[in-house]
C-alpha cells in the first residue's frame, strides 16, 4: 500500500464508512493518541460518595481519591436525586478542594485595615465568641425575653440535623430572625 493510500485509510471518516464503526462511536473515531490515553477514575485508590455542596438539591457525587487527593469527582450513578448527573457547579466542585486560590489560613481583616493578616484557629474561635457574647449583652430586649442583634441564615445544602441544631443554638441565644435559603 502506497502512502498516500495509507494516509487516506487512516482518516477517521474513510474508517467509518469502509470498517465495522459506521457510527463513527468507537474505533473509526479513535487516534493513536486517544486510544493511549486513559481515565482518571482509572488510578484511583478509592472512590467516596459524597453530596454537592451548591445547592438545595443534594445530587450525589463520586469523589475519586488517589494518594490522599482528590483527582476527579463525576455524578454518582446510583443517587436516587441526581442520577449521575451534576450540574456545571457540580462538575467543577472539584476546583473547591484543589483550586489554587483557596486559603487553608483564617484571614482577618481588623477594623478601618488595608490588608489580611493570617489568624491562628483557636484565636479566631475566641474573637467570635467575644462578639457573640458582646452583642447578646448590648442587644437583649429583657421584657419580651428576645435578641434582634443576632440572626441566622442557613444555607440549603444543609440536612435537617444541621437545622434543627441551628436552630437550638439560635434560639438559646434569644434569636428570633432564624431563617434557612431553601425558604427564600
Amino acid at each position: 500500500m502506497t502512502t498516500a493510500r495509507k494516509l487516506i485509510a487512516s482518516w477517521p471518516v474513510v474508517r467509518q464508512l469502509t470498517g465495522p464503526d459506521h457510527l463513527g462511536l468507537r474505533s473509526a473515531a479513535e487516534s493513536p493518541w486517544s486510544a493511549a490515553l486513559e481515565a482518571r477514575t482509572e488510578s484511583a485508590d478509592r472512590v467516596v460518595k459524597s453530596v454537592c455542596p451548591y445547592c438545595a438539591v443534594g445530587c450525589g457525587q463520586r469523589v475519586y481519591v488517589k494518594d490522599e487527593t482528590v483527582i476527579q469527582i463525576e455524578g454518582d450513578p446510583d443517587s436516587p436525586v441526581s442520577r449521575g448527573r451534576l450540574c456545571p457547579k457540580g462538575s467543577a466542585s472539584k476546583q473547591l478542594v484543589t483550586g489554587p486560590s483557596r486559603e487553608y489560613r483564617i484571614k482577618y481583616r481588623r477594623p478601618h485595615g488595608t490588608g489580611w493578616e493570617d489568624l491562628p484557629l483557636d484565636r479566631a474561635m475566641d474573637m467570635i465568641a467575644d462578639r457573640v457574647i458582646a452583642t447578646r449583652a448590648a442587644t437583649w430586649d429583657a421584657p419580651n425575653r428576645r435578641n434582634l442583634g443576632i440572626a441566622s441564615l442557613g444555607g440549603a445544602t444543609l440536612d435537617n440535623e444541621e437545622n434543627y441544631l441551628m436552630k437550638k443554638l439560635y434560639t438559646a441565644l434569644g434569636a428570633i430572625q432564624v431563617e434557612n435559603q431553601a425558604r427564600i
